[in-house]
């Protein structure tokens, strides 16, 4: 129920919209109550040859033919408002979720699967559309039907009445065991849709490892696995309602079967009517079916429930990063950093950085190199507010970056990392991503110092070229400079670079360096780099070991110490 009334109000915005459905519903159930009454009025009169008979039975059909086109037209209205409520509450939960989803810190993403989370933001939220359009709107109406039918029926014929009711008991169990059994199923149904997801996007995106490693039989028999796992759960739920709707159909039968019964007997003594009977039946029909709506409706609002559960869990997730209540805008951003005994860990008892202290002035160019895993990208993103230190502070131009919004923050900052993510378009909107309004003259400036205008303009379309999901018709070398020149393009006081150029060939890398080396005189760098060589002219080259600065110096320095940076150059240098 909490989560049924969450939704109802989170979905108030569209509050005149349903209101406008319920109210062609209240006029819907109306005519239908009226219906039987005006057909019982006109059996009454054929049956007692009621003088005027012609005229009256006219009447009774123009009234009929107004009735029912009234249903048509609060039908139509009822059913277009409820959807158009329902799809865009859909539409604005989607919306919703994915924004909450961008504004989550690392950390939420690191035991989180891609597809995991498109089922829930995609799926899931479509069962908010049956929700909201028909479980909630036929629930109201089947109650609404239900009071008013009933109390016609006592007007008919209350001992009639009595036999109806000896089956409503049985309904009502049918309900609720029906509820307790399948409301889990459902939950479970969802989740394994969403793992089924997550397998096939790692999957397609995976596709040349697959190809390559020829595992294309392994990973059918996984997606099979995942495919059947999901449709058993599903099959299991439907069981229950193929034995479910056919049981409450059947209780309402032998409540017709009870008032045909009763009825004759009544009949035959004189002590009802033979058009209070067909009336009766007409109105027992509609009595039933807000039962057996509610029973199907129940298998509607399971499953909504189940799918709203999984959205709440993701809105409700707060991200660890999060911004002062009045936070300070950086502007004119010289570039002085400041890590004030820095400590971080992603699991509690296992640090990855400890108490790291380091001053970085504005316009410097500082290396951090060190074995694989000592915490040199962790060091650096937290610069960028991905992650919050568990300990000490960080400070741009001596003020605490947790101080800062974080719009400001990484206004300020550009990254160029290792892994390129370029995205499904051309390569001028993959340049200019992070900066509104560019202008082609900036575009073109920018791939040009990041040494890049010459292999764009041999593309087939040239800057215009669209480069695919994750510029996959780019060599690896081409999408390090795309990143770089959108990076110079952005013009920020603080650059990060972390592995820039770890997996080019060293032509490609000479062009990067060529391309870094020109824009880091006017700006504070930070450079994360395994190959060793690219980072000689470092003003300042910090080697971490376990989480901890072992060493500090220029290139000159730390040779002359023999230390941990003068062993891997030589590891390096000699292959």
């Amino acid at each position: 129920m909490k989560i049924f009334l969450r939704i109802i109000k989170d979905a108030r915005k569209y509050h005149r919209l349903m209101l406008l459905a319920l109210f062609s519903l209240f006029a819907l159930t109306g005519v239908q109550l009226v219906t039987p009454q005006i057909i019982r009025l006109a059996v009454s009169a054929i049956s007692d040859k009621a003088p005027r008979l012609f005229e009256k039975s006219l009447v009774f059909a123009g009234i009929l033919v107004v009735l029912y086109a009234g249903e048509w037209l609060f039908t139509r209205v009822r059913s277009y408002y409820s959807h158009l409520a329902a799809w865009r509450y859909v539409s604005d939960l989607r919306v919703k979720m994915y924004d909450h989803l961008q504004h989550l810190s690392m950390s939420y993403y690191h035991d989180k699967q891609t597809g995991q989370l498109m089922s829930r933001t995609a799926n899931d939220t479509r069962n908010m559309e049956e929700l909201l359009a028909h479980a909630v709107p036929d629930a109201i109406v089947g109650v609404i039907t239900f009071a008013g039918v009933f109390t016609i029926l006592c007007t008919i014929n209350i001992m009639l009445v009595g036999m109806i009711l000896l089956t409503i008991p049985f309904s009502v169990l049918l309900v609720r065991q029906f509820s307790k059994k399948v409301y889990p199923l459902f939950r479970i149904a969802h989740q394994q849709h969403a793992e089924f997801n997550a397998v096939l996007h790692d999957d397609l995106n995976g596709i040349r490892e697959i190809q390559s490693f020829y595992q294309q039989e392994r990973e059918l028999e996984r997606i099979r696995a995942y495919s059947e796992r999901h449709t058993e759960t599903t099959l299991h739920a439907m069981r229950y309602s193929s034995s479910y709707h056919p049981a409450v159909a059947f209780v309402a039968h032998m409540g017709t079967v009870l008032v045909i019964g009763a009825g004759g007997i009544l009949a035959t003594g004189g002590s009802i009517p033979v058009a209070d009977i067909v009336a009766f039946l007409l109105y027992l029909g509609m009595f039933y079916q807000p039962v057996s709506t509610l029973a199907r409706l129940n298998e509607t609002l399971q499953e909504s429930l189940a799918c709203g559960q999984r959205i709440f869990e993701i809105l409700d997730t707060d991200s660890e990063v999060k911004e002062c209540p009045h936070p300070i805008e950086l502007t004119r951003v010289k570039g002085d950093i400041i890590f004030d005994n820095v400590s971080f860990s992603y699991i509690d008892g296992a640090p990855v950085l400890k108490s790291i202290s380091l001053d970085i002035k504005a316009g410097e160019m500082v290396a951090i190199v060190g074995p694989t895993g000592v915490g040199k990208t962790t060091l650096a993103s937290i610069v960028s507010r991905f992650y919050d230190p568990t300990g000490g502070r960080v400070l741009i131009d001596g003020v605490d970056i947790k101080q800062v919004s974080l719009q400001s923050l990484r206004r300020n900052i550009s990254v160029v990392l290792q892994d390129v993510f370029l995205f499904n378009g051309t390569v001028t909107e993959n340049i200019s991503y992070g900066v509104e309004n560019a202008t082609m003259a900036d575009i073109l400036a920018a791939a040009k110092k990041a040494n890049a205008d010459e292999f764009i303009r041999e593309l087939e379309n040239g800057y215009d070229t669209i480069i695919g999901e994750r510029g996959v018709k780019l060599s690896g070398g081409q999408k390090q400079r795309l990143s770089i020149a959108r990076a110079l393009l952005r013009n920020t006081p603080v650059l990060i670079l972390d592995e820039a150029t770890a997996s080019v060939d060293m032509a490609t890398e000479k062009l990067i360096h060529e391309a870094i080396d020109s824009v880091i005189k006017s700006r504070t760098t930070l450079v994360i780099a395994h190959r060793l060589a690219s980072i000689k002219k470092a003003d300042k080259i910090v080697v971490l070991d376990d989480g901890e600065i072992v060493e500090y110096g220029t290139h000159d320095e730390l040779m002359q110490k023999c230390g941990l940076y003068a062993r891997l150059c030589r590891i390096q240098f000699s292959a």
